[in-house]
């Protein structure tokens, strides 16, 4: 069972939302690394290599946008590993054109999502429940 354990790494910079997340994603089986801007999420991602990131986009040191091009032009792993947006951002934002450009999984905003329904799209996105 072990080896079927999934590793998702939060990049949040809201407190209250990275430990609402750390909590119920470990509360469901994962493991969970956690940062707290991109500049630190892009560290920890490369060392780690985590299943997949759930990324916000506005944050100190480095964007959630910066993190992901970044990761995306990095490596193998930067280039395949699924990434969701969980912002504050709508779609109809300008920074949402930018975002399709790097191709996360999922652009997801936060007001519109329950934490119940993002642990059912980390899970779809993983392959671990059927769509």
């Amino acid at each position: 069972m072990a080896e079927d354990k999934k590793i998702l790494l939060i990049v949040e910079d809201e407190r209250s939302v990275l430990k609402a997340l750390t909590n119920k994603f470990a509360g469901e089986g994962f493991g969970v690394l956690r940062a707290e801007n991109g500049e630190d999420g892009l560290k920890v991602a490369l060392a780690e290599k985590p299943d997949l990131i759930l990324l916000d986009l506005i944050m100190p040191k480095k964007t959630g946008l910066q993190m992901m091009h970044e990761l995306r032009q990095s490596s193998d792993y930067g280039k395949k590993v699924p990434m969701i947006i969980l912002t504050n951002l709508s779609a109809n934002d300008k920074i949402s054109g930018e975002v399709s450009e790097e191709e996360p999984s999922y652009y997801l905003v936060k007001a519109d999502w329950k934490i119940e329904d993002v642990v059912r799209k980390v899970k779809e996105t993983l392959g671990m429940i059927e769509k």
